[in-house]
């Protein structure tokens, strides 16, 4: 009761802070001037206050965007209104679309309209709202009559390069507390009056500032815990760094070893062929086997040093291609960092479609009820009719009898007439005769 009494406060409060603003201005108001900004934030407050929140398999989520869209229904004046504001690519949330729509609808002039007639519908705004919401209460129909005023006010504000999915609803009091030192004594009721109204707005003001704490809280747990994937991810590839690394060394350590095999390799076969040229000198004998055997010989040590040579330059590539791989895990994680971004906007583009799937799911199953209505009221008028017609096919058949009875009894009376007339004619000849004997 309290906050709702707060909430209507505010908004009494920013409704005539805007149209003094705005009649001493004299101009057209746009998205910059602050007490049009601030009473988009409270007006923003007092379509949250007691608001559902709706389950999905991604979380609970509150948006008072889908109240707003029952104005398409019940008024269809505004499904220009709704159908612009789903049409705005830079919009991805509800809570950017409920924005638009109240920007919209202030530059026609037609906010309290909107409202009112969604309050004439309580029914339907239980759906969405706690039984003691202000919506729902009788705070919402004052709020609504205060909002005709700003019918006298211009605003013309652009979308475009608007960012409504991540503005944060703060309000700003010190456009609303006012210096109650420089009154008269003949003031003093009013000065109360607005010390307490300001008494009731820091305490507002508190509050709302523990919900951004809280929400704030809340976001930093969630940077905390992406910090501490980031940083798992991070020691991980710096293990295998370090295991890259030290691989590195290991092929150099094997690189210098088999370095210095080779420069053993040819001193000692140096050595041999100084030794076999001395004995080639001394002896003299067997000089073209002896001649064949070392030129064989000194092939043999020249392929081997060209092996060796080519073994030094694989393990130059092999240290060249570690170090590639190390760039491109670098290149990797950067991606991959890239990628989660995308992820992120994907999965709110996401959120989005299912809520818009979910609307549409909901108007075609109110539509379908509606036809199977339609249909369960023609099957009973089509029983209906079948039963009458069964009714006059009866009645058809029992006149047909009673009619055939009539004409059996018409025959028989007319036999019935036939013989009497008869009868009747031989009982006149009868006395005509006995009349003319008498005359006689």
């Amino acid at each position: 009761m309290e906050e709702r009494s707060n909430l209507m406060n505010m908004m009494k409060l920013s409704i005539k802070v805007l149209i003094q603003s705005a009649l001493s201005l004299g101009r057209t108001l746009d998205s910059d001037f602050p007490p049009l900004q601030q009473f988009f934030v409270v007006m923003e407050h007092c379509l949250k206050h007691g608001l559902r929140a709706k389950k999905s398999f991604i979380g609970q989520h509150k948006s008072f965007f889908g109240p707003l869209e029952l104005v398409e229904k019940l008024c269809p004046e505004a499904s220009d209104l709704a159908t612009s504001v789903r049409n705005l690519p830079e919009l991805k949330t509800p809570i950017g679309r409920g924005r638009a729509w109240l920007y919209l609808a202030v530059m026609q002039k037609k906010l309290a309209d909107y409202l009112k007639v969604l309050l004439d519908h309580k029914n339907l705004l239980s759906e969405f709202y706690e039984p003691d919401a202000l919506m729902m209460e009788e705070e919402g129909a004052v709020i609504v009559g205060l909002l005709v005023g700003l019918n006298v006010i211009d605003a013309n504000l652009c979308l475009k390069g608007e960012d409504l999915d991540s503005q944060v609803a703060v309000i700003d009091f010190s456009l609303y507390l006012k210096d109650t030192q420089n009154t008269d004594d003949g003031k003093q009721d009013g000065g109360i009056t607005a010390v307490l109204d300001q008494k009731h707005y820091v305490e507002e003001l508190n509050r709302h500032l523990s919900c951004t704490v809280g929400d704030l809280q809340t976001k930093i747990e969630c940077l905390e815990k992406t910090n501490s994937k980031l940083q798992e991810e991070l020691t991980a590839a710096t293990d295998r760094i370090k295991a890259l690394h030290e691989e590195q060394q290991e092929l150099k350590k094997e690189n210098e070893l088999i370095r210095e095999r080779s420069e053993k390799h040819v001193e000692v076969t140096k050595q041999d062929t100084k030794v076999e040229l001395e004995t080639y000198k001394q002896t003299r004998q067997g000089l073209d086997e002896m001649y064949s055997d070392v030129w064989k010989q000194m092939k043999e040590e020249k392929k081997i040093r060209m092996e060796l040579e080519k073994e030094l330059e694989l393990q130059i590539g092999m240290k060249i291609e570690m170090e590639i791989a190390m760039k491109l895990l670098e290149k990797d994680t950067h991606e991959k960092q890239d990628t989660l971004v995308a992820l992120r906007q994907q999965l709110e583009e996401v959120k989005a479609i299912n809520l818009q799937m979910f609307h549409k799911s909901q108007n075609a199953e109110s539509s379908l009820q509606q036809k199977k209505e339609a249909i369960s009221s023609f099957e009973g008028k089509t029983h209906q009719m079948m039963s009458s017609i069964k009714q006059m096919e009866d009645r058809l058949q029992r006149t047909e009898k009673a009619r055939q009875v009539a004409e059996e009894k018409n025959i028989q009376l007319k036999q019935e007439m036939g013989g009497k007339t008869e009868s009747l004619k031989q009982q006149l000849t009868q006395l005509d005769s006995k009349w003319y004997s008498y005359i006689l």
